[in-house]
């Protein structure tokens, strides 16, 4: 971990200077294979790991905008954080890995100032990583069925459906979640095969009504209240919403879903509490 936090140093100071022989050789595509937008975020995300300062050319320098409220934006926040690192430093299991379009999200697991379930999602312009959001929470214990927040399917498939999957989500968040359509849950969810990765809730519907039911029951909410994004790749779709949560608190919302013949039936998430906005360290907000 000392040696990438001097390789973010040192990559501060230089890796803007495209005319050197490093950023020459990368861009020569004759001499080294073109890397996939996946390929350069998983080999960021696992540099925690292995010190290689390698992917932190794969920031663009100069556009790094950042939307994990912690952290200054650029790539200066980014090393902010590496200088803050623990004794043993920060580590990263990359679990599940997507790519949509310009967007690669990744779910990972992280030893980041202690266990935790985590959610990226990075955007890319001309080859570059230019913008990132994540949402991270605590590592729990098994939910009631004995499923953790990482198990699961982990195959991506039916590529040719990604658009069809992400209307599918799209709709469920809206009509069910959103506008609580609930004659509508079994359109969306298989009712004989709904698998729970959520800590607190077991699988199937009964799992999920009985959750609702604990929440009705302790005064405790669970509202979204606008989906900002839907990203895919195949029978896997992640969205990105905000609401309220628990006592009322501002939440962000990052559930991603399995799809299987045209209906969910599997089901990770984060819930984090959106900090206030006197603690931000950028001004880009959480979406």
């Amino acid at each position: 971990m000392k040696q990438l936090i001097t390789s973010v140093a040192i990559a501060l100071t230089i890796v803007s200077c495209s005319s050197t022989k490093k950023e020459l050789n990368i861009n020569n595509t004759n001499k080294i294979p073109t890397m996939s937008n996946k390929e350069k975020v998983v080999a960021l995300l696992n540099s925690f790991n292995t010190g290689d300062s390698t992917p932190i050319s794969y920031i663009n320098p100069n556009k790094y905008i950042q939307h994990n409220l912690q952290v200054a934006d650029g790539l200066q926040g980014f090393g902010e954080v590496m200088h803050h690192a623990p004794e043993g430093g920060f580590k990263a299991n990359v679990v599940r890995a997507f790519e949509d379009g310009d967007f690669v999200f990744t779910q990972t697991e992280y030893d980041f100032f202690g266990p935790k379930a985590g959610f990226d999602v990075f955007r890319f312009e001309n080859g570059k990583i230019v913008e990132h959001w994540d949402n991270l929470l605590e590592i729990q214990k098994p939910n009631p069925s004995g499923r953790t927040q990482f198990d699961g399917e982990t195959t991506i498939t039916d590529l040719d459906k990604t658009a069809a999957n992400k209307n599918i989500v799209k709709g469920f968040i809206e009509d069910v979640v959103i506008n609580h359509q609930m004659e509508k849950i079994t359109t969306y969810i298989n009712p004989t095969k709904y698998i729970q990765h959520n800590p607190a809730v077991a699988d199937g519907l009964d799992g999920f009504g009985n959750a609702m039911k604990y929440f009705a029951e302790n005064s405790l909410v669970m509202e979204y209240t606008k989906l900002h994004k839907v990203l895919g790749q195949g029978n896997f779709v992640l969205t990105m919403s905000e609401g309220k949560f628990g006592k009322g608190d501002h939440t962000a919302f990052y559930d991603l879903f399995r799809i299987e013949n045209g209906q969910i039936v599997e089901h990770w998430d984060v819930i984090a509490t959106i900090p206030a906005k006197e603690t931000w360290k950028n001004t880009n907000g959480k979406f």
